[in-house]
């Protein structure tokens, strides 16, 4: 079964049992400040296992595309990819553990047909400590399907993540439990660092055997959760059934959740019985254009293939979602992730564009089943294309500055030699790929240092903790945006977007935005600089709704009545159920709201409160984003 079908099934498979089918959220997520992509299936569904009513009832299901930035040099091996899809299932406060795990294990097995002898399940151990016991109820259901298939199913306790989870699998073994460090959920990790207030659980996570040979590198003994390869995660169903109300105690909540997340990706190649992800159907035509263009092979070349197949998937979503490469936040991310796929492409000897040829297979890979990217399809392909030759421009002045370093660090008379910092500089500030550095020291006759790639690893290793210090903030992905100060910089969007259409005209149209507590940051269609004129008339119109006090509130509508017979706003690109919820600006007494917008995030129960403290809307920023699209930053001060 191709990784179309199982998508298509599993949405399928849930929709008979009273789920409703949501459609996937964008990429960048518009009401969650803490992240710049959505990095997983559950982050779009938090505001609803918060306690926040869901639109679309109690079960749904959907399929959600995901990037996740910080695993960009994890790319190369046979299972890690930035960009991925992850089916999955949400129970708000309806079913629980006796319907999931049997539901999980007909999904797997009667539908996809994967090898139920080659399933491993891992549980929760409990926490004393916390008064949370072992998760025997899920560990029990599992067993019973075992024995239904006639399957060893023993159950173990593997150890704890102090021990580095030492023990191994013992004949009969199938079922294990893991310690806080493996099988609990909250967005904060264990029990002891969950935040006060939060939903949380034991989850219970699938594991598909490939039967690989253990590498001893790993630890002396191989477990469902071992590094080796022989095992891969295929799925977490996490039981949401406790909230922490103090420093080490937990109660059990009145409606606990179920929130079921699967790699599409990693199923499909469990369906192949491949460890590798990339031969899959959502992968493999792109590998296989590759070897076309290049006349090289997959297996003399993987990781140039997988990379740059990764990365340009990611890209080409991203291009779908609205995003252009640019050198700020997710724009240089996808700018950072173009130029790796085409720097890898040297390795294939792919000196000319390829893009035009590349992003039209990926695309042709999702059209079916996500009509946003047939739609702006054309769009996509002239945005990565454009972005290839502009970096291809770059590595030509990279042959410039390669000379003048060159010859800078020459002393009168002594020969050339190239260093691990000149191969870095030209890397870091012009993109210059490695290789190309060689090969013109090469060609040139230059020597390179002896220390070259040690000096090289150094300082790609310090940038690259630096980075990771930088993107400490916004690539973890949490629970953020429901502080009153976050509040009220949403609500401000809402009132600066109405206003802006009726400063500017009708045709403004949202095109992105990001909110912190500290500023709100908007992107609206407009081609012209704005006027200082025009940014005080914003200014004042929305400090003039804020004053009037205007009551914040919200009702469920049909999407087609909301938007076509009632008139309300919505973002570019954002994709809708049958029902959403419509928030509406009002002054008391008044027949017509200032401000009515489809909207999930958070807001105030009143604009007044935007004025505490004597604050006061102020535009700080009003510059351009792209072609066509305007940016606005700004405050409440």
């Amino acid at each position: 079964m191709d990784a179309q079908t199982i998508r298509n099934k599993y949405l399928q498979f849930f929709e008979e049992r009273g789920h409703k089918v949501i459609p996937r959220a964008l990429l960048v997520p518009e009401n969650d400040p803490s992240t710049l992509f959505t990095g997983s299936g559950m982050q779009p569904m938090i505001p609803y296992l918060l306690g926040e009513k869901h639109p679309e009832g109690v079960r749904i299901v959907d399929s959600q595309t995901c990037l996740r930035a910080q695993d960009i040099e994890e790319v190369g091996d046979n299972r890690h990819t930035t960009f991925f899809e992850m089916i999955g299932n949400w129970s708000l406060g309806d079913y629980f553990k006796k319907e999931q795990v049997p539901w999980m294990w007909e999904f797997l097995i009667d539908v996809v047909k994967l090898d139920p002898s080659k399933l491993y399940i891992t549980c929760f151990i409990g926490a004393p400590e916390y008064d949370i016991p072992k998760d025997t109820e899920a560990a029990e259901l599992w067993q019973k399907l075992f024995e239904g298939k006639g399957l060893s199913n023993g159950i173990a306790d593997i150890g704890s993540e102090e021990d580095g989870y030492k023990r191994g699998i013992k004949d009969g073994e199938r079922i294990f439990y893991y310690d806080s460090g493996k099988n609990w959920w909250s967005r904060n990790g264990g029990p002891k660092t969950t935040p006060v207030g939060d939903p949380c659980g034991p989850d219970s996570e699938m594991f598909y055997d490939f039967g690989t040979p253990h590498n001893p590198e790993y630890g002396e003994h191989c477990h469902p959760n071992c590094d080796c390869g022989r095992f891969m995660e295929i799925g977490n169903n996490v039981f949401m059934a406790y909230r922490k109300v103090a420093e080490g105690k937990f109660e059990l909540l009145e409606k606990p959740n179920i929130d079921q997340g699967s790699g599409l990706e990693r199923i499909a190649a469990a369906a192949l019985n491949d460890p590798d992800v990339f031969k899959i159907s959502l992968i493999w035509p792109i590998i296989q254009e590759l070897e076309k263009i290049s006349g090289k092979t997959y297996d003399s070349h993987t990781e140039s293939m997988r990379v740059i197949a990764d990365h340009l998937r990611a890209a080409t979503f991203l291009a779908v979602d609205g995003i252009v490469p640019s050198n700020k936040e997710q724009g240089y991310v996808m700018r950072r992730l173009l130029r790796r796929a085409i720097r890898f492409a040297f390795d294939l000897g792919i000196e000319q564009n390829f893009l035009e040829n590349v992003v039209p297979v990926i695309a042709n890979l999702y059209h079916a089943d996500f009509p946003e990217v047939a739609e702006n399809r054309d769009k996509v392909i002239e945005v990565l294309v454009k972005e290839e030759k502009a970096f291809r421009q770059t590595l030509r002045k990279g042959l410039v500055e390669f000379d003048k370093l060159v010859n800078a660090h020459l002393p009168s008379g002594s020969t050339p030699i190239l260093t691990g910092m000149m191969v870095f500089k030209l890397y870091d500030t012009y993109g210059f790929p490695v290789e190309l550095s060689k090969e013109e020291a090469f060609k040139r006759g230059i020597t390179e240092s002896g220390e070259l790639k040690n000096d090289f690893d150094k300082l790609m290793l310090a940038q690259k903790q630096m980075s990771q210090t930088a993107a400490k903030g916004v690539f973890k992905g949490g629970l953020g945006g429901q502080t009153l100060q976050h509040k009220k910089y949403h609500t401000a969007t809402h009132l600066m977007y109405e206003s802006l259409r009726r400063v500017l005209g009708d045709h403004v149209i949202q095109h992105g935005s990001n909110i912190t507590e500290e500023r709100l940051r908007f992107d609206f269609s407009h081609s012209e600089k704005m006027t200082p004129e025009q940014i005080k008339q914003v200014e004042d119109m929305v400090n003039d709704q804020i004053g009037k006090d205007l009551k914040v509130s919200f009702a469920e509508y049909p999407t087609k009545v909301a938007r076509e017979g009632m008139g309300a706003l919505g973002a570019f690109g954002d994709r809708y159920g049958d029902v959403v919820k419509v928030y509406k600006m009002i002054r008391e007494g008044a027949d017509k709201p200032f401000s009515f917008e489809i909207c999930g995030g958070p807001h105030v129960d009143h604009t007044g409160q935007l004025a505490e403290d004597g604050k006061r809307f102020k535009i700080i920023k009003e510059e351009a984003s792209s072609a066509g699209i305007r940016r606005i930053k700004a405050v409440l001060q």
